[in-house]
Order: C-alpha cells, then sequence, then structure tokens
C-alpha cells in the first residue's frame, strides 16, 4: 500500500514540475543559489568546511549555480558519484567546466572518484526530493541511493531536503529505512528546520 502511495505522489509531483514555465524555474533557481550561499557562510562560521551536494537536472529545483554559491564561500562540496548497486561515492566540484555527463542523466566531476564514507567529511547534506513532510520525511524518486548513503553522515549533520515551496507537505508516506531530513530549503521559504531532532 505504501509504495502505491509513494507512485501516486511520484507522479503527481513529476507532472506538476514539468507544467513549470521557464521563468519559474529560473526564479526558484536563483533564489536557491542565494540561500546555498548564505546556508554556506553559516556553515563556515560554525566551523564546517565540506557541503555534500549534487547536481539539479531535468525539473529539478536549481542548477549548478548553487554549487557555486557555496565554492564561493569557500566551502569544499561534494558531488554524488552513482555506481550500483550500493551507497553513493564523491567527488570534488571544482566549477561548471569540471562537470561530464553520466549515467541516469546525470552529471557528475570528473576528479577522482572517493569512497562512500567521504560524505561523513560534510557539514551539510544537499538532499535531492520530490517531497518533504513537516516531520522530515521525504519523498525521492525510487532508486533508494540516498537512503543507502545517508547513514554514513556524521550525527551533527544537517540533511536539507530541496524542493519547491509546495512540495513541502504535511506528511508524506514513509517506511522504516527512509532517512529522514533535519531541514528543509525551498525558494520562496529558504531554509526551515523540520521535526524534533536533535540534530544543530
Amino acid at each position: 500500500m505504501i509504495s502505491d502511495d509513494k507512485l501516486e505522489w511520484r507522479t503527481r509531483i513529476l507532472t506538476a514540475r514539468k507544467q513549470r514555465d521557464v521563468h519559474a524555474r529560473e526564479r526558484a533557481s536563483e533564489a536557491l543559489s542565494h540561500a546555498v550561499s548564505v546556508l554556506a557562510s553559516d556553515a563556515r562560521e560554525r566551523g564546517g568546511d565540506t557541503l555534500a551536494a549534487y547536481v539539479p537536472v531535468g525539473s529539478e529545483p536549481g542548477d549548478a549555480s548553487m554549487l557555486d554559491s557555496a565554492l564561493a564561500a569557500g566551502l569544499r562540496v561534494l558531488l554524488p558519484v552513482a555506481r550500483e548497486p550500493g551507497p553513493l561515492s564523491w567527488a570534488e566540484y571544482r566549477g561548471p567546466d569540471s562537470l561530464v555527463a553520466a549515467a541516469y542523466g546525470l552529471r557528475e566531476p570528473s576528479g577522482p572518484t572517493l569512497p562512500p564514507e567521504t560524505v561523513a567529511d560534510a557539514s551539510i547534506v544537499l538532499v535531492p526530493a520530490l517531497a518533504v513532510d513537516r516531520s522530515g520525511g521525504r519523498l525521492g524518486r525510487g532508486a533508494g541511493f540516498y537512503d543507502r548513503t545517508l547513514d554514513a553522515v556524521r550525527p551533527d549533520a544537517w540533511l536539507v531536503g530541496v524542493v519547491y515551496d509546495d512540495d513541502l507537505v504535511d506528511a508524506l508516506p514513509t517506511e522504516t529505512h527512509d532517512v529522514r531530513m533535519t531541514h528543509v530549503l525551498t525558494p520562496l521559504s529558504g531554509l526551515q528546520r523540520l521535526g524534533h531532532d536533535s540534530h544543530g
């Protein structure tokens, strides 16, 4: 039943995302880039030096300018390298020219691949999501890459789901293996804390 519910949610959200006009997407990307710049500066002030992120593709909110904002703030930026099966590996982002086409329609850095446990270096992990609920539940695309990866993050890391504002909802169908987000980042509302966890 839960799987059917998730499929219904995914279908509805992906359909809505594809219908967004290009100007709305551009405004969302600009807002998210600014928000990540603020987030990265805050991370530096709290002693963090590494951000784990991803390159938005297709109808996902944001674009590579989010990554450039984090670099400009002085953070090391890790991006996922997706290989089946198991958790995500990582590589360092060094600017738009360092990205190459990869599996699953993604873009990845062309530099050396780092092991999955490298994600433990990050004080903040930006996580792609179709939707996030107010208790930290996250709806992904169903491949399970992040559910197999996020157990390796450090206990005080912020797990930040990145969605459009109308994809922050009251409740989502979740399962026991789903890793909860500590925060959500949206274009209009910026960073918001979720749930009642003990993360900083």
